[in-house]
């Protein structure tokens, strides 16, 4: 069978290539000493960055009397897994971790619906005061009110000891709406112009061509959502003051911090009348500091991974154009 026009210029592309690569590059003295400079920076770089979870891990999983004894520091000893069992059998702590999850696929699965129509529509030049909403949008960006304001003005929206005080301020997100209307005018506009001329209308062409073009950016702002909802404790500490079973695994984690420390300033203060029990809860204090930190961050060293890819392309080509 002849061979096609294509298959031949692979074919072509390919011997150029091995042609190319047959040549041996000669390293010199300078290249090897900046090699091996190079690569032994970023080795002691990445084992920096990743030592202090690798810390927490093995204290996680070490003997508890050793780990209060500050006897685990790099290498585990009396495995176990007890520590997050134990962990989301506490009824505090489950539920905190129920609340961190829901808010979070809750409230970014809202943000970045709102941001992928909204970011559409002001690309749009016949929507209604298009220029008058934009600003008014990115101006929200400069200006802030403050706590007190902020939490009056939740209070009389009803949303203090509310789960929806943590979805409704964060479905509208003006940064990223920014960079969702940058990426859609990078679209070719002739997609829409052909869907137009077939009939389709702007919530049709919006959910058929915009939606599956725009999932780098989308998975990017989702990764930012989602890292802001998990990561955040300042709603869940000012608005939630009456409702302990809406507090955050943040939050929750925030006052083991509070309370190690504290029982810790007690110990340094020589109180001669500390009793078995207080040592004991300062001792399970740590522990669960640490579980709790380390539950805090897996989700989203596994999330992460499988968003990279559209990470890395959304924000560069949303922030191409201004």
């Amino acid at each position: 069978m002849a061979k096609t026009t294509q298959e031949k210029l692979d074919e072509k592309a390919e011997k150029l290539y091995y042609k190319k690569h047959k040549k041996r590059y000669r390293y010199t003295a300078g290249d090897i000493v900046f090699s091996i400079l190079n690569y032994t920076f970023f080795i002691v770089f990445t084992l920096c960055c990743v030592f202090p979870f690798y810390y927490l891990f093995i204290n996680t999983i070490s003997d508890n009397e050793l780990v209060s004894r500050a006897a685990i520091n790099f290498i585990p000893r009396g495995i176990h897994f007890e520590n997050y069992a134990n962990l989301f059998h506490a009824g505090e702590v489950g539920q905190a971790f129920l609340v961190s999850i829901s808010r979070t696929v809750i409230g970014t699965t809202l943000m970045v619906a709102a941001s992928a129509l909204a970011g559409y529509l002001v690309t749009k030049q016949n929507m209604w005061h298009r220029k008058f909403w934009y600003r008014f949008l990115v101006v929200t960006m400069y200006f802030n009110a403050g706590t007190i304001p902020w939490y009056l003005n939740m209070s009389m929206l009803g949303l203090t000891n509310n789960f929806l005080a943590y979805i409704i301020p964060g479905i509208v997100a003006p940064y990223n709406i920014i960079l969702v209307k940058t990426y859609v005018e990078s679209i070719p506009a002739e997609l829409e112009e052909s869907a137009f001329m077939d009939g389709a209308g702007y919530f049709t062409i919006f959910r058929r061509i915009i939606l599956p073009l725009c999932k780098p950016i989308l998975a990017t702002i989702a990764i930012f959502g989602a890292v802001g909802h998990w990561n955040s404790f300042t709603d869940s500490l000012i608005l939630m003051q009456n409702a302990p079973e809406l507090f955050t695994l943040q939050h929750r984690l925030y006052l083991y911090l509070n309370t190690t420390s504290n029982l810790g300033a007690l110990f340094e203060g020589g109180a001669s009348s500390v009793s078995e029990g207080v040592i004991q809860s300062a001792l399970n204090s740590k522990v669960i500091k640490y579980t709790i930190s380390m539950v805090s961050i897996i989700p989203i060293l596994l999330v992460y991974p499988f968003m990279q890819r559209y990470f890395e392309k959304g924000i560069m080509l949303g922030a191409v154009k201004g």
